[in-house]
């Protein structure tokens, strides 16, 4: 059996991933997926979030170790949660058989107006100075990270009540946005086998830093051709079939 490991990003949770995984395990019948939450966000709200990236990675690989969990795994992430899978593979690529990585953005290959664009900044900004009442901030998000909104109204309600039942702090959020600005990705592939997938309409980080990684590493990169940032979202079936295809026979025996 196969373990997959499903990474999120900044300030968001395993609710986040919402229908996914049952797509994703549907796709992979056989294999575990577990979705754990950074420190600082979801089940874990209350523990302070790392500063670093690497802080990241020590709680992960610790979590793993206290639930038993035998390694290699596979990792599937996006954004920060991509970075933390990138350092995990770095640090310790005896327990990583292979990385996803969605949507990511990672120096030194991109600058920082296409890691972040600009036209975002005004949102982000007010979402953290007044972000008015969660439906209103959850909407804005969703804006930002689907080209499909209008087809995903629905989820802003769970993502208000995963907001309400476990909220992050400001100070965590910015730990995390102080992590994220500061890590830098190595020259080389931490491990052989990296898929990148990308979104060519992401409006929150611009794919070209995907293809940028890509033609660093010399790995596979997919790219969709109209998904927004949170391609999980917005088209769970085509990233499943991805990875199910890049896996080939390991995903009928994972």
């Amino acid at each position: 059996m196969t373990t997959w490991i499903f990474l999120r990003g900044l300030t968001r949770e395993a609710a986040h991933w919402g229908g996914f995984t049952a797509v994703f395990q549907r796709a992979m019948p056989a294999a575990r997926i577990l979705t754990p939450d950074l420190p600082g966000n979801g089940q874990r709200h209350r523990e302070t979030s790392p500063a670093s990236v690497a802080g990241m990675v020590a709680a992960c690989r610790a979590e793993v170790a206290r639930q038993g969990i035998a390694t290699p795994v596979h990792l599937l992430a996006m954004s920060l949660g991509a970075m933390v899978a990138i350092e995990w593979a770095r640090v310790a690529p005896a327990e990583v058989a292979a990385c996803v990585l969605i949507n990511t953005s990672v120096r030194p290959f991109s600058p920082f107006y296409q890691r972040l664009l600009p036209h975002n900044h005004t949102t982000l900004l007010r979402l953290a100075l007044a972000p008015g009442s969660p439906q209103d901030a959850e909407r804005a998000i969703l804006r930002m990270t689907s080209n499909r909104a209008q087809t995903h109204e629905q989820v802003i309600q769970d993502w208000v009540s995963a907001r309400a039942q476990r909220p992050v702090s400001a100070a965590n959020a910015l730990r995390q946005l102080v992590a994220a600005a500061r890590f830098t990705a190595p020259a080389v592939a931490p491990i052989p086998q990296v898929l990148l997938l990308a979104s060519e309409h992401d409006r929150l980080v611009d794919s070209r830093c995907s293809q940028a990684l890509a033609n660093a590493w010399h790995c596979p990169l997919a790219m969709h051709p109209t998904a927004g940032h949170d391609l999980p979202l917005d088209d769970p079936g085509w990233v499943a079939d991805q990875v199910q295809q890049w896996r080939g026979n390991d995903a009928a025996v994972s």
